[in-house]
């Protein structure tokens, strides 16, 4: 069997760009670590690492060693924090993933309904949608909110689900409210700055096409990944910006924000969750409140 010790001094070496380093890491002696790295390429049948410069680079099988090893140690540690909740049975611990082009302010509506479980850990992750798959059937998340359905793929084993589709809202500081005329809109978008998504998301391709249909050209002054932090800027008067009406509550919360108009435009949000996430119960929670 493989040693995981052999492969955690390896890891370590990895990270920390040097035997040396490593070994100053792991209060040990340098040539412990490098013994035992040794050993694990003796029993891979590859060599690791290699010299580069004054310290050690990974060759191509390294690579694909030291991704794995990152999975392995994140799991690891994982393992760590739930038997130590499980232990203590205090902590009602979520773990949800939220994909780059997901509407934050849509995805905290939709999880406010588990938000007052006594004991709550929500552990929040946002990256790309292909990544947070992977996450998710390795066990490392237990749900992710997303702009598409799982694709299919039967060695992920995943399930998924809509559970929202919100009508989309325009805002605006109110100096820029009073320019974007409702009687004037969509084409007062022209005149004013606009701030969008960015092409990851599902909703800026739906707003291009939008834009197209009604012959618009929108005076583009900023694009973002985080729709709450577009709201920020959009509130610190830098340009008028879509929502969806899900987000819209917290959009609310923000001082001199205004309603300037709407579009037949919808965004959708899907739950996408593996075997084990669909018997969690804040899991089910959330996703019977969506639907109901």
């Amino acid at each position: 069997m493989l040693n995981y010790r052999h492969l955690y001094y390896f890891w370590m070496v990895a990270k920390e760009g040097g035997i040396a380093r490593a070994a100053e890491r792991l209060d040990m002696a340098v040539q412990t670590i490098s013994a035992q790295v040794r050993d694990l390429e003796k029993s891979l049948g590859h060599q690791l690492l290699k010299p580069s410069g004054r310290g050690l680079a990974l060759t191509d099988a390294g690579h694909a060693a030291f991704a794995r090893a990152e999975e392995i140690f994140r799991i690891g540690q994982s393992i760590e924090e739930e038997v130590a909740a499980a232990a203590s049975a205090k902590a009602a611990r979520l773990s949800v993933g939220l994909s780059d082009g997901i509407s934050k302010l849509a995805a905290h509506a939709l999880l406010e309904p588990v938000l007052d479980t006594p004991n709550l850990r929500l552990l929040c992750h946002e990256g790309e949608f292909d990544e947070l798959l992977s996450e998710l059937a390795l066990h490392q998340l237990d749900v992710v909110l997303a702009g598409e359905p799982a694709p299919r793929n039967p060695h992920q084993r995943l399930a998924s689900e809509r559970i929202a589709v919100s009508p989309i809202e325009w805002y605006g500081p109110v100096n820029l409210a009073k320019k974007t005329a409702r009687d004037r809109f969509p084409q007062s978008l022209e005149d004013v700055p606009v701030l969008l998504p960015t092409s990851h998301s599902p909703l800026r391709s739906l707003l291009d096409g939008w834009f197209e249909e009604c012959k618009v050209t929108p005076n583009i002054a900023g694009e973002f990944e985080d729709s709450a932090l577009l709201a920020v800027f959009a509130a610190r008067g830098l340009g008028v910006f879509p929502v969806s009406k899900l987000g819209a509550r917290d959009v609310a919360l923000m001082r001199g924000l205004r309603v300037v108009g709407d579009c037949p435009v919808r965004e959708e949000v899907h739950a996408i969750w593996s075997r084990r996430g669909q018997h969690h119960p804040l899991v089910r929670a959330m996703i019977a409140a969506a639907k109901g």
